[in-house]
């Protein structure tokens, strides 16, 4: 028996897309074998998402139930000295050899595990030890790590359940809350100063609204796929993808990378910004869809 789910994504906001994905990986570990498609007419940039997975329970509310119970745990090689006990975040260290990169010199770029006692999600794309981009968004101010950011976010949702949660599992990317840092993945919570005298951060009143489902999935979403460099040396611009066909993890992988793989896809570039100093934090400014050829 297959359960089903769909909710709606606007296909011009790629944290949403990359979020999609981010269901997908969390039901792979959580649910099982996963397929997904993106619902769309013609150029329309909102769509549904759809999402299938063995067994009788919605696979959304199945993942949404998880985050609201997961709690954000740093991952260290082992042997290593390394801890983000600094920020009330708890270190694991491995047992084992096996970590995603190279020998790292600050607690800040540590992966993420997502964990509530039972099963685990991992989130590492910043710690990607591969040649793909680690798609790291965010600046770590004072070596805030992304770890933290993930406590934070999964902060924001712990008190859903019920008919909240519910209600949520219908929209999840629309769930909001205030939110004073991200992984900068949902660009409707950032902006790039216009250097008229006016800082949200000077006024302590003034709390930036952010969406902490998007962040978390789209983290997750991240963990084996990435939206391609249209330039290498260009770390503003950006291709993803999506297709309608109902497909397997692995393919949705490689379409939102801007692969099409022969099936029908539509792609999307996405343009990013520097909100503070260049070639520290970068923030999604938009997206517009590609003619298709």
């Amino acid at each position: 028996m297959m359960a089903k789910a769909s909710i709606p994504v606007d296909l011009l906001n790629p944290g949403q897309v990359f979020a999609c994905l981010g269901f997908m990986e969390a039901a792979e570990l959580l649910c099982g074998p996963t397929e997904g498609r993106f619902g769309y007419e013609n150029a329309q940039p909102i769509a549904h998402f759809c999402m299938s997975v063995e067994g009788t329970e919605n696979p959304v509310l199945e993942i949404l139930s998880f985050l609201t119970r997961a709690q954000a745990e740093a991952v260290a090689p082992l042997d290593s000295h390394l801890s983000t006990a600094k920020w009330d975040v708890k270190t694991r260290y491995r047992d084992d050899p096996v970590f995603p990169c190279e020998a790292l010199d600050s607690p800040g770029a540590l992966p993420a595990l997502l964990t509530d006692g039972v099963n685990s999600i991992p989130i590492e794309h910043w710690a990607d030890g591969s040649n793909r981009d680690n798609v790291k968004f965010w600046a770590g101010a004072a070596g805030y790590p992304g770890v933290a950011l993930a406590r934070d976010a999964l902060d924001l949702i712990r008190d859903l359940g019920g008919n909240e949660l519910a209600i949520a599992a219908a929209d999840p990317f629309n769930v909001s809350a205030p939110q004073s840092s991200s992984f900068r993945f949902d660009w409707r919570r950032d902006y790039i100063p216009l250097e008229v005298g006016f800082s949200p951060n000077e006024h302590g009143n003034i709390s930036m609204v952010g969406f902490p489902f998007v962040e978390l999935l789209a983290a997750i979403g991240m963990q084996n796929a990435r939206p391609a460099r249209i330039n290498p040396r260009d770390k503003l611009n950006y291709r993803y993808g999506v297709s309608s066909a109902m497909l397997p993890t692995v393919f949705v992988r490689a379409v939102l990378g801007g692969e099409s793989l022969g099936f029908p896809t539509r792609s999307f570039r996405m343009r990013l910004g520097w909100p503070g100093q260049e070639g520290q934090a970068r923030c999604i400014l938009d997206a517009q869809e590609e003619p298709r050829t």
